[in-house]
């Protein structure tokens, strides 16, 4: 059984993402993150309502892989194995994208699977596997796990943290973008992912949203000791958010990494919770905080000031972004910046001097 904590794929793997209905929807964020920050080939997407479009100007990724509308069609590109890049409502394939995927295992690919629905052992899947043959279904509890200790504070590292206003905001790509310029500065630096995409890409994580509550934090802890040994910085990727009523995981990550920063990740003009309408995001200040109220927990932690800002402007123009960065930089007197489209120079900058 392949084990979640570890990435099988190498920087050679021929990829296929079947990426239906995701191309333009953020149900393909895993997907699109491969297409951004991925080290591996890819090959082919598989998207029927985008075949012959291209990626380069319906997402903007520099990915010139053809779009097609099934697996049959990206054999022809000699695929090596299988991501499944959407997360579809309910978490489970549909009959007809579950069909690609089991044309996938008959044609000898492998299979990288980061949905709650396993496939390794899958009536329509198991049956058609090979010697050399493997599905890696990331979420999985790790084996030996253990309850948090707060060891991580012992390390001598910085540990940072984001954190966000929203589920889905930026957390990911904002401690990819500040570990990438830490190592292009020559820094010791590491990228601790905690959900099934930044294990993907990664060489450190856990799949926090499917451990046991009572080894969340310890399971954080693991992966942080394991990264913080003999390095300068390590970003651990955010998952959830307090504002949001369905979120358990921010908390086992501030338990667990310790962090000695944190970043705080937003949407521009989101002023209400993506899925829960009704509940309302508090001004950013107030948001600041929170976090850092909950970071230190009254004295058991050690404080973990909020020195940044990082900002999704996606769907803004430049010009609006830039706005937007000056505007919250004057509420809040943080540094801020959009840090996948300006970079994350300042963020990172306030890290080093703090």
């Amino acid at each position: 059984m392949k084990m979640a904590t570890t990435n099988y794929l190498t920087p050679s793997s021929r990829l296929v993402l079947l990426q239906h209905e995701g191309l333009l929807h953020t149900n393909g964020k895993t997907g699109m993150s491969l297409m951004r920050y991925g080290a591996y080939p890819i090959v082919a997407v598989l998207d029927h309502t985008q075949v012959g479009g291209s990626i380069k100007e319906l997402t903007g990724m520099d990915c010139d892989a053809p779009v097609v509308a099934s697996m049959k069609e990206a054999l022809a590109y000699k695929p090596e194995v299988l991501v499944i890049g959407i997360a579809p409502s309910g978490g489970a394939l549909t009959d007809a994208w579950l069909q690609d995927v089991e044309a996938a295992a008959q044609a000898g690919l492998s299979i990288v699977n980061g949905l709650h629905s396993l496939l390794a052992e899958h009536p329509r899947v198991k049956p058609h596997l090979r010697e050399g043959q493997w599905v890696w279904d990331i979420r999985q509890e790790p084996a030996d796990l253990q309850t948090g200790s707060g060891k991580a504070r012992e390390l001598s590292c910085k540990r940072v943290l984001t954190v966000g206003t929203d589920m889905a905001v930026g957390k990911m790509s904002t401690s990819i973008e500040m570990h990438r310029i830490a190592q292009e500065r020559g820094l010791r630096s590491q990228f601790v992912a905690s959900g099934q995409t930044g294990i993907m890409l990664s060489d450190h994580g856990i799949p926090l949203d499917c451990i046991r509550v009572d080894f969340a934090s310890g399971a954080v802890e693991q992966a942080v000791l394991k990264a913080g040994a003999d390095t300068d910085l390590v970003f651990v990727e955010g998952q959830g958010s307090f504002c949001n009523p369905a979120s358990t995981a921010t908390l086992p990550l501030l338990r667990g990494a310790q962090p000695t920063h944190q970043i705080l990740v937003h949407r521009v003009g989101q002023t209400h919770l993506d899925t829960y309408t009704h509940v309302k995001i508090p001004p950013l200040t107030k948001v600041v905080k929170m976090y850092e109220n909950a970071a230190e927990a009254g004295g058991a932690f050690a404080p973990a000031p909020v020195v940044g800002i990082a900002l999704n402007t996606w769907h803004l123009n430049e010009e609006e972004a830039h706005a937007a960065i000056a505007q919250i930089h004057a509420d809040t007197g943080l540094p801020c910046t959009d840090a996948v489209r300006f970079g994350g120079d300042i963020l990172l900058n306030a890290i080093l001097n703090s």
